[in-house]
């Protein structure tokens, strides 16, 4: 270990004594440690989905082991220069680069070593199984910088068994997502993704490589999920899973009248304690402002030889659609569709509106990936991201849907999806650092649209229509709170965080004293900016 460190200190060294920081070919470093200068590294690491910021980082790491993470947090920690880690990039405003200019940092690409999973390299998910009050609970231990797709074939084919809660898209990271949240329609049931793991291995901004749980280095363990990258790097996971179902029943229905849509969407979350054959597995919805978007959105779900006519089942203007699911598997098939239509005769949408479609777990699991690869396909993925995602209190969503639903976006096409879900508080742990409404029912509004270079939807009129937005909740006293979060100003982010700042502080000291890790998220200022060689 000090070998590794003092070689990896040795070249970070010769970086920062060139001049204006720029790269000299750097000297490889032995062993498994790759920290790179390759320019196709350096302008991978600059990046991100968003599109909207770049930052190129003073050298890239493709880590082999959890140890080479913590050389590099050692080596910034004592000579001043920050770490970003990253998953699969997928941060919509420059959350995972060092920094608004970069020239002061090194990318930790947890992907890890370079055209390799890691898995394929070095270790691969290990299956285990503890026994609580409830019984018998299988868990997974994953590399943190592990997808969720993989972790879930893994698993799955291997086991038969499924991580219990999900993100809607699963190129994601499980540190990336477990360092804010990771929510889907199975939240209200399972709460977060954050709420479903047993134990972190983390590197903290001092070097330190510590397994935290419930019982062990608790503090540490709460601050971490949900909490933005700014106490330490997720580097080995322990994630609870269940037996999983073969296939799934899925289901869409229209409203046009929005009260009956979240009077319905509520009640369906309240059966989370329910018997599985009286509730529903998997509850979404998304919001209508043009007839194209139905048609396009999760595309998989309708045949584009049988295309929804909206008009032809009496929906005008804007109108929600519901998602819902039914898991099943060989013992329950010929219950399944009983089920459903139990639950059904229960809501209030437009009878005519009823679509049903049966996949299997894994492709309704993987549903959004499909859309991906048709944007890949027609060059429209790499675009910027404007997104805004907002937690919104129950009690005020309806003063949302008039304002902004009703009033910004009605009459104009969408350029992507706008979700909205409602999620039950008390299935979040809130010693975590995720901060949420203080309601015990609030929605997810997810406004996941992507810019074009001329019309109404270029990067200005996206990102002005989200500043709008935001206003529109702060002059009505609509009291959200923002997923994802992008704050440019310590006093920005000590709002968002309330009563949960000091703590906050308080754990960044003691954990991160210097300020390297996670400069992206601009809450906490390098302590070496007295130098003068930092900006944002």
């Amino acid at each position: 270990m000090a070998s590794k460190l003092l070689l990896i200190t040795f070249a970070i060294c010769r970086l920062l004594s060139t001049v204006g920081f720029t790269m000299d070919p750097l000297a490889r470093v032995t062993g498994h440690v790759q920290l790179s200068s390759d320019p196709d590294d350096l302008e991978a690491a600059s990046r991100d989905f968003g599109g909207m910021s770049r930052a190129k980082p003073l050298a890239v790491l493709h880590p082999a082991s959890a140890e080479d993470v913590v050389s590099v947090v050692r080596a910034g920690s004592a000579h001043g220069f920050t770490v970003s880690a990253r998953g699969h990039g997928h941060s919509i405003n420059g959350q995972a680069q060092v920094g608004r200019n970069g020239r002061n940092g090194v990318v930790i690409d947890m992907s890890g070593p370079k055209g390799r999973r890691f898995r394929d390299v070095f270790t691969k998910p290990v299956l285990g199984k503890m026994i609580n009050r409830s019984g018998a609970s299988y868990y997974v231990d994953v590399w943190g910088g592990e997808l969720w797709i993989d972790v879930l074939k893994w698993s799955l084919d291997e086991h038969g068994l499924a991580p219990k809660s999900w993100t809607d898209y699963l190129y994601l990271s499980v540190g990336g997502t477990l360092s804010n949240a990771g929510i889907s329609g199975q939240a209200f049931h399972h709460g977060p993704q954050t709420s479903n793991v047993y134990e972190l291995d983390v590197v903290t901004g001092k070097g330190e490589l510590l397994t935290c749980s419930e019982e062990k280095n608790s503090e540490l363990f709460h601050g971490v999920l949900g909490g933005l990258g700014q106490f330490g790097i997720i580097t080995r996971a322990r994630i609870a899973l269940e037996p999983a179902p073969q296939r799934v029943k899925w289901v869409r229905v229209l409203y046009s009248n929005f009260s009956a849509f979240t009077k319905d969407q509520e009640y369906l979350i309240s059966l989370r304690g329910g018997a599985s054959s009286e509730r529903f597995d998997y509850v979404e919805g998304f919001i209508i402002v043009d007839e194209g978007l139905i048609n396009n959105w999760r595309s998989s779900f309708f045949s584009p030889r049988n295309p929804v006519n909206l008009t032809s089942i009496g929906a005008h203007g804007v109108f929600y659609c519901l998602e819902v699911t039914k898991n099943y598997d060989e013992s329950t098939a010929d219950m399944v569709d009983q089920v459903v239509e139990t639950l059904l005769k229960k809501l209030d949408f437009i009878p005519s509106s009823v679509f049903t479609t049966d996949v299997t777990y894994l492709d309704f699991l993987d549903r959004v990936h499909k859309a991906e690869l048709k944007l890949r396909a027609k060059n429209l993925w790499h675009v910027p991201h404007p997104w805004l995602n907002l937690f919104v209190p129950k009690s005020q969503i309806s003063k949302f849907n008039d304002g902004v639903f009703k009033g910004m976006l009605a009459g104009n096409k969408t350029s992507g999806p706008i979700l909205l879900y409602p999620m039950n508080r008390n299935k979040w742990d809130h010693r975590s650092s995720v901060v949420t409404p203080d309601e015990e029912v609030f929605y997810l509004v997810a406004l996941l649209r992507s810019a074009t270079q001329e019309g109404p939807h270029t990067l200005d009129n996206l990102r002005d229509q989200n500043r709008r937005i935001l206003q529109f909740c702060e002059e009505s006293g609509i009291k959200v709170k923002r997923y994802l979060p992008d704050y440019s100003t310590q006093d920005e982010w000590k709002g968002h965080f309330g009563e949960k700042w000091e703590s906050f502080k308080e754990m960044k000291m003691k954990f991160d004293p210097y300020h390297i890790l996670a400069v992206g998220q601009r809450i906490f200022r390098p302590s070496f900016t007295s130098h003068g060689i930092f900006d944002w």
